[in-house]
Order: C-alpha cells, then structure tokens, then sequence
C-alpha cells in the first residue's frame, strides 16, 4: 500500500469526479446535495492518507520518500515521490480542499460540474507537487489552467468568458517557454527525472547543467545554458504566483470568481510557481540563479512596492486582498532567492502560512457578498455592529497577512528578512519599508468595511456568520495561531530537505565562481 499511497492521494479526487461526471445525472436539489457530499468525503479520505504520509515521513532524510515509479505509454515514466518540502505543500492542498468544498456550498447552479472542476484540479495540483519527472510536473502544472479557466467562464462575475480566455492565453506564453526548456535538457542529459529514478536513470538533482558563456547574436550570456533555462521556466513559474506585472490575468480571476474559486487560486495555484522554483530553479539552474540574481530580487521588491500602493488604492475587497496575495507571494521568492537557509525556510514558511490566510480572507470577502452582492468597499461600513463575530475573525486574519508577532506569518517574515539581508541588504530594506505599506492597506480595508457608524439601510438587516460559516473558519484559525506561536512544527519538518538544497546551491555557486 505505502508504494501506491502518493498515488491514490493524487487520483482519488479525479476518481470521484469520474464518478460525478459518469453517474450523477441532473442539477436538481437531491443531485446537488449529492455531489457536494461526494467531494466533501473524497476531500476529507484524500486528508487522511495524506496525514498517514506526513506521520509516516523521516525529517532526517533529505532524499525521495514513498517514491513509485511505473512505465506509462509514450515512451513516459511515471514517478512519484515527496521531501520534506513536497510532503508539507501536500498536506497543505489535502487540508485546505474540505474547507474550500465547505465554501462552495453556496454555488446554486451547475453544482456537479464545479465539483467536477474543483476535485480535477486538486488532483492536477497534487500531482504537480510530487512529481519527480519534468514530463509530468509540466503536464500537471500547466493543465492546472483548463479547469481553473473553465469554472472562471462559468461561475464568473463580470465578463467571465474574457476574464477566462484572457487568463488561459497568458498562461500559454509561459507553457511554451517551459516546454522548450523540458526538451533542451533531455536533449542535453537524455533524461527527465529530476530525483529517486528507480530504473537507474540519469538524476537531474544530482546534475550539473552547462553553465558555460554563450555567444546568442552578438551578445555574451553569463551562466550559458543554465541562464537560458532559468527564463524559460521562471516565466511559467512568475505567471502562476503571480508576480508583478504578470499579476493582471490572475487578479482578474480571482477578483471576478466566487468565494471557494478565489480561494483555490490564491492559497494553492499560486504556490506551483513557488514550487516550481523549490524543486527547479534552485538546484538545476544555479549559475542562472546568481547571474540573475540581483536583478529578479530588485524587480521582485518593485513588484511587492508596486501591489502594496495598488491595494491601497482599491475600492474592491476582493482586489485589496488579491494585490495583498501578490505582494506576499512576493516576499516568498525573495527568501527563495536568497539562497539562504534562512530565506528558504522562510519562504517556504510564509507559503504555508499565506495559502491559510488568504483563503480565510477569501471566505471573510464571500460572506460579505452573498450578504450584500457587492465586494465594494464603499457598501460597507460598521460592520462590526452586526457582526461581530465577523469583525473579529476578519481582523486576525489581517494581521496573519501582516505579518504579526504570534500569528502564521511573522516568522516567516523574519526568516526571509535574514536572507535577503544577507544576500543583498538595499533589497531588504525596501522590503521592509514595503511591509509597513501591507499595514497601511490591511488597517485600510478594516477599518472601512468594519470600523464607524452604521449608515447604510442595507447594512442594517444582515447577519454574522453562520455556523457553517464559522466552522469553515475555525481550522484556519489554529493554523494561524499554531504556526505563530510553534512555527518549529515546520521548520523542523523541512530543515535537512533546505539545508541539502542551499548548500548544494552555494558548492555550485562557488565552483562557477572559481571557475571564472
């Protein structure tokens, strides 16, 4: 069973929306309670062989764990496996689906077909997060886009069918790069398993790529090869965070979807372009890493800059917190770029700990709008008043988002600060200085959703949150107050797996240097 298990926990959800797809026939009340029960339970199953996996993990090894490996047709090899990085962005995807399935129990239309859409994505993210082949990380990365452009165009606010064109041609302009990239080093190695190949083949992981100058029209490319790749894959990997100016398709989803949608794209989508940088960029490319380096990190703080003064400007919830996830997510591939121990697991803290947060904002903003079909700013106010249950879970989240001492995020924060202080200390200050903007736009949206007088006729028969809706948002809560106040639950889980990766990062680093 423990040579299957990634397996079953990759599939299972497509199972169940084969299912769905096969035999559930109609939309009718009986059909709807059906299919959301189906995907609730399949979530729920999908946790708990998770959680088998993560008990059952040795922190100690810093190589594949429950890899399986199998001859698939097209000459493919399929192969699965988990470190201490993978095993904990697992677990992260299996925990949050129940609460995103419980936060779906709202869409009134088309319910089976949206689970359909939720339970293959789950299963493309989770495939992507353990693969341990190039063929399929890309295969499952980049279909991540088809369903998410599917349930845009149908259960999208405003323009939905452009909104969803729109985001699935962006994210073409990074998949052909990458598949260029894949080819390259096949070509290059013959082989496309990047760790714990069973059949003997070449390991990526364990590789050094050419990083040779390469004269391309006239010009000299520092880091050769590795350089080349680097780009190629990192613009797959920017657009899927997003990353600032890439931001603009992904935001535009995200402001338009509903609660559980939104909340899908900002904690988990988001973090295939941070793993993608884990699990590629770092050890496959680091002469391309440090060629670059002082570049991507200034234009990733302009970036963080540049969302921050954004959020304050918007007069959407769901904008505010969507420029919010782009600042953050940010700050994760600054401590990825780093190269330090501390950066990274700072980065891969605030991973964890963003993906919690802004699916609790994301629900805090959906309860709003099935309350008042309006996400904007201005049709709120004194909120607090009648709801004050509300008032309260909405302002912890804010401050996780923000970084604040005791909750998810601080630590990841210090962290991140550590290593880019290291690597690069002008970067690190204006990140400093863009993290006290993240507290402007959080104070912001507070206090003019939540804080003054309630005015508005509107607002004066609404209701606080139910108890689904609160029971929604009570694991998130002890997420974001355990990994505040014990975030070593982490950092113990993934020091060996960092440690190898960045020191491996600086033998190659250096041995480019000295060969210079």
């Amino acid at each position: 069973m423990d040579a299957h298990l990634l397996s079953i926990i990759t599939f299972l959800p497509a199972l169940a929306a084969v299912i769905l797809a096969v035999f559930l026939k109609g939309d009718d009340a009986p059909a709807q309670r059906n299919a959301r029960w189906l995907a609730m339970f399949t979530s729920l199953a999908t946790l708990l062989a998770s959680l088998f996996v993560y008990f059952e993990f040795d922190p100690a090894d810093t190589g594949m764990q429950f890899v399986v490996e199998s001859a698939w047709p097209l000459g493919l090899t399929y192969r699965m496996g988990v470190d201490g990085i993978s095993v904990l962005l697992v677990l992260l995807t299996t925990a949050l689906m129940p609460v995103i399935v419980g936060a779906s129990w709202g869409i009134g239309q088309r319910v089976k077909e949206f689970m359909i859409a939720l339970l293959s994505l789950q299963t493309l993210i989770l495939g992507a997060f353990m693969s341990l082949d190039l063929v399929f990380f890309f295969l499952f990365m980049e279909a991540s886009i088809l369903p998410l452009a599917i349930m845009v165009s149908l259960w999208g606010g405003g323009a939905p069918l452009r909104t969803a064109l729109r985001l699935f041609t962006v994210s073409l302009f990074g998949t052909v790069p990458t598949l260029i990239g894949i080819l390259l080093i096949f070509a290059e190695t013959g082989s496309t398993c990047l760790s714990g190949c069973l059949g003997g083949e070449l390991e990526l992981l364990s590789h050094t790529l050419p990083s040779a100058p390469l004269d391309v029209a006239g010009f000299t490319i520092p880091g050769g090869m590795q350089t080349l790749l680097l780009l190629a894959f990192g613009l797959s990997f920017a657009l899927k965070l997003p990353l600032w100016p890439l931001h603009r398709a992904s935001l535009s989803a995200q402001t338009q979807a509903p609660a559980a949608l939104a909340m899908v794209m900002a904690a988990l989508v988001t973090k295939l372009g941070a793993y993608g940088l884990f699990r590629i960029a770092l050890p496959l490319f680091p002469a391309g890493v440090e060629v670059l380096a002082d570049a991507l990190l200034w234009l990733t703080v302009l970036g963080i800059v540049a969302s921050a003064l954004a959020a304050c400007a918007q007069d959407d919830m769901k904008a505010v917190i969507g420029y919010a996830c782009v600042a953050q997510m940010g700050f994760v591939v600054l401590g990825i770029l780093s190269g330090t121990q501390q950066g990274v697991e700072g980065a891969l803290l605030l991973m964890l700990s963003h993906a919690v947060v802004a699916a609790a904002l994301f629900l805090c903003a959906g309860a709003l709008h099935r309350r008042m079909q309006t996400s904007a700013i201005s049709a709120y106010g004194g909120v607090r008043k009648r709801m004050p249950a509300f008032a309260g879970v909405f302002l912890l989240f804010l401050l996780a988002g923000i970084g604040l001492p005791g909750t998810a995020g601080f630590a990841g924060h210090v962290l991140i600060f550590m290593g880019v202080l290291e690597a690069n200390s002008l970067v690190a200050l204006v990140a400093l200085i863009a993290l006290a903007l993240s507290v402007a736009y959080a104070l912001s949206l507070y206090r003019r959703v939540v804080m003054g007088d309630l005015i508005k006729e509107s607002l004066k028969s609404i209701s606080d949150l139910s108890a689904r809706e609160l029971w929604l948002c009570v694991p998130l809560i002890i997420v974001v107050v355990v990994l505040g106040v014990a975030p070593g639950l982490v950092l113990d889980m993934i020091s060996a797996t960092v440690a190898a990766l960045t020191d491996g990062f600086a033998a190659a680093t250096g041995a480019q240097a000295a060969a210079e």
